[in-house]
């Protein structure tokens, strides 16, 4: 039988994930229409300002069910202010949350973590990124493998511990149409931080040999937030961010 659930430390398991999406487009000269729109609706939503398109914006949605995004938020974006922009479709990341394997609280990696740091105020500047890692990756031994994932992740523990950068990490095989393996998004208070940590990242050994494709790079600033980080139960509510 195939292992379809998540498995994290101590036996602990889990059918629950959350689906990631970020879009992105130009056209839209004010942003406040589709922060109401967005607030409106009520669906969990982060609206970004595209810092290299001065027209850009990106949208950052999320949900346990893979089916709202082909038809309840298709119907949101069919519909004005959204159905006057144009879509970026080169920029289109779309992923799943996924367990390692040591995780005891699966719900929290799973579910609110993810919540907790795309959707936090704090941090409103962000980079979003899918990559592919080269065959040649797998056929590695095991230990190796989590030798080189080891230096990633504590270059990332480093710049968290400083509240400088912090991460969203998506699974996205199969899902989107460059066929790469995951889409990363970094947030954090200062965007220079976020640069350094993709700089720190290029002198790894994962990624100066054994990554096939890194990008193309979306580099947002917050300018709303619908939901997120609101209490369990609590009704989404929009946020401004200044």
């Amino acid at each position: 039988m195939p292992e379809l659930d998540e498995v994290g430390g101590g036996g602990a398991r889990s059918a629950r994930r959350l689906f990631v999406q970020l879009l992105v487009f130009t056209g839209a000269a004010d942003t406040a229409p589709l922060a109401a729109s967005l607030a409106e609706a009520g669906h969990e939503a982060v609206l970004y300002a595209d810092v290299n398109d001065p027209r850009g914006v990106g949208l950052l949605t999320c949900s346990e069910d893979p089916g709202f995004f082909p038809t309840t938020l298709r119907a949101l974006l069919a519909s004005p202010p959204w159905s006057s922009l144009t879509p970026r479709p080169a920029f289109t990341m779309f992923g799943r949350t996924y367990a390692i394997g040591y995780e005891r609280d699966l719900d929290d990696t799973l579910l609110h973590k993810p919540r907790r740091h795309a959707w936090q105020p704090a941090w409103p500047w962000a980079i979003w990124y899918p990559l592919r890692r080269a065959g040649a990756f797998a056929a590695l031994p095991e230990a190796e493998q989590r030798a080189m994932l080891k230096e990633h992740g504590e270059l990332g523990m480093g710049f968290a511990q400083d509240d400088a950068a912090h991460d969203v990490r998506l699974a996205c095989h199969g899902l989107d149409a460059a066929d790469s393996d995951f889409v990363i998004g970094l947030m954090g208070p200062d965007l220079s931080p976020l640069s350094k940590l993709v700089q720190a990242m290029r002198k790894t050994k994962q990624t100066s040999l054994y990554l096939e494709r890194l990008g193309p790079f979306f580099v947002g600033h917050a300018v709303s937030m619908v939901g997120g980080v609101a209490a369990p139960g609590e009704r989404a509510r929009e946020q401004q961010i200044v």
